[in-house]
C-alpha cells in the first residue's frame, strides 16, 4: 500500500494544493481532520463543518451538503466507495489534481492563493451570499469595499436547525409549547445573523424544506413516511401547506423578531421553496396566515414555476430567487446527487438557459427583482448568454473570491449579455 495513489472526483474545491490530515471514520465532529463517509448527508451535519476536507463515495457537485462545504471552502472529493476502506490515519489530498497519496508528500508545497477569475464584483449586481452560520456572513463582510454589493444572506431553515442541534420534526409534533420553543429558537439564531449584517443588508429565509430522507437522519421521535423518490417527495411548498404546527411556530418566529427587534424586524425576509404554480403560492401565503406587511418570495426551481413565472409575481411574490442546481437535475431529469448521471448534469444547458432567461425576463416585465444562483465555474458564462438579472446568488467561498478580485474596473472583459 505504500505510494499508493488513490484517484478521484472534486466535488467542491478549496484554495489550497495539497492539504494533510488525520481521517475521521466516526462520523462525530472533529476539528482540523478529514471526514471519511460513504455519503453526505444532514446527520453529518457538525462533523462536516468541523472539517478541513470530506472524501466520500457517491453524491454529485450540488447536494445540499456538498453546497454547504462550497459555502465554507471546504473541499469535497469523491472517490470509489471500495477505497474508503483504506483511508485511516494520515493522508495527504492532492486537491489540484483530486487524488489522494497514501503516504505524506514531503515535496508538497505551500498552498497558492486563490486565484482570480475573468468576472469581478462589477458584474454581480445586489449580490445574494448563500450561508450556513454567522462565520459566513464575517466572511463576506471582511472582503473589502466590495462586501458592500452584497445587499443579502440568504439561508436554509434546515441550516439553522441543524447548527442549532433542533429536530424540526419532533418539536413540530410535539405540542404547543414544543412548537413555541421551536420558534423561539429559530427566532433567536436570526436575531444573532442580523447583529452580523451591514446596514443596508438583510437575510432571507427559506422556509422549511426538509426532504424525507434527510429528515430521517435528525428525527428521533416522529414518524417519517419512506419515500421512494424524496427529491420528488413530499417536502418544500406542498408540506408546509399541509403543516398547522409549522405555521403556528412561524407566527412564534415573527412575533417574537417583533418583540426583540422592533423595526429590524423588517430586515427577515420569508421565501417559498420548492414552488409550482401561482396557485400554490396563494394558497401558502393564506394558510401561513401572513400579514400583508411580510414580503414574501418565491424560489423558481422547478420546470412549472418557470412557466408560472409571470402569474406568480402577479400573485404578490416580492421577489424571485432562481434555484439553478434543481433546475437543471429537473429540466435534464439528473439526479444533483447521482455521480454516475453527472455528465449529463449540466449547469450550462441550453435549456436550462432558456428557462433561466424566462424567469429573468418575466421578472423585469412585472418590476419584480430577479436573483439568479451561479456557480463559480458558470459565473462568466452565465454573464455572456443570460440577460442582466437585478443580482446572483453565490455560496460564501466563491462569492468571496470574486469580491477579492483586483482587477481594474477598466480593465474588466465586458460580457456581451443576451439582453
Amino acid at each position: 500500500m505504500n505510494g499508493r495513489r488513490i484517484q478521484g472526483f472534486m466535488l467542491t474545491g478549496g484554495t489550497r494544493a495539497t492539504l494533510r490530515g488525520t481521517c475521521n471514520r466516526t462520523g462525530r465532529p472533529q476539528a482540523g481532520s478529514i471526514l471519511i463517509a460513504p455519503h453526505l448527508e444532514a446527520g453529518l451535519y457538525d462533523a462536516i463543518v468541523a472539517a478541513d476536507a470530506v472524501v466520500c463515495g457517491g453524491g454529485g457537485q450540488t447536494g445540499h451538503m456538498q453546497s454547504l462545504c462550497r459555502g465554507r471552502g471546504i473541499p469535497v472529493l469523491r472517490v470509489d466507495e471500495a477505497d474508503l476502506a483504506d483511508l485511516v490515519g494520515t493522508v495527504t489530498l492532492d486537491l489540484e489534481n483530486g487524488a489522494i497519496l497514501l503516504e505524506p508528500d514531503p515535496a508538497a508545497g505551500p498552498a497558492p492563493a486563490p486565484g482570480t477569475g475573468a468576472p469581478t464584483a462589477e458584474h454581480l449586481g445586489a449580490a445574494c451570499a448563500v450561508i450556513a452560520d454567522f462565520q459566513d456572513i464575517r466572511t463576506v463582510n471582511s472582503c473589502g469595499p466590495n462586501a458592500k454589493r452584497v445587499d443579502s444572506f440568504f439561508i436554509r431553515e434546515e441550516f439553522l436547525c441543524l447548527a442549532a442541534g433542533l429536530s424540526p420534526f419532533d418539536a413540530l409534533d410535539g405540542g404547543s409549547e414544543e412548537i413555541a420553543r421551536y420558534g423561539r429558537a429559530i427566532a433567536e439564531r436570526l436575531e444573532a445573523f442580523v447583529e452580523e449584517l451591514l446596514p443596508d443588508q438583510r437575510l432571507v429565509l427559506r422556509l422549511l424544506d426538509l426532504r424525507s430522507d434527510h429528515a430521517a437522519s435528525v428525527t428521533e421521535q416522529s414518524a417519517v413516511a419512506v419515500e421512494p423518490n424524496p427529491e420528488l417527495g413530499l417536502h418544500g411548498a406542498r408540506w408546509l401547506l399541509g403543516s398547522a404546527p409549522y405555521r403556528d411556530a412561524l407566527h412564534t418566529v415573527l412575533d417574537t423578531l417583533r418583540t426583540r427587534l422592533g423595526d429590524q424586524a423588517a430586515r427577515i425576509h420569508l421565501s417559498v421553496p420548492f414552488l409550482n404554480d401561482a396557485d400554490e403560492y396563494a394558497q401558502l401565503r393564506a394558510h401561513l396566515e401572513l400579514p400583508g406587511t411580510v414580503p414574501l418570495s418565491a424560489f423558481i426551481e422547478t420546470p412549472a414555476a418557470v412557466h408560472a413565472t409571470p402569474q406568480i409575481c402577479a400573485a404578490g411574490a416580492s421577489e424571485l430567487f432562481v434555484g439553478v442546481k434543481d433546475l437543471v437535475q429537473f429540466y435534464l431529469a439528473a439526479d444533483r446527487g447521482n455521480h454516475l448521471v453527472a455528465d449529463s448534469y449540466q449547469t450550462r444547458h441550453p435549456a436550462v438557459l432558456d428557462g433561466v432567461r424566462r424567469v429573468v425576463e418575466a421578472g423585469r416585465a412585472a418590476g419584480i427583482p430577479v436573483r439568479v444562483f451561479s456557480l463559480g465555474t458558470d459565473l462568466a458564462h452565465y454573464l455572456s448568454e443570460l440577460p442582466t438579472p437585478d443580482g446572483y446568488m453565490m455560496c460564501t467561498a466563491e462569492l468571496a473570491e470574486v469580491l477579492q478580485s483586483e482587477a481594474a474596473v477598466s480593465g474588466v472583459k465586458r460580457f456581451d449579455r443576451k439582453n
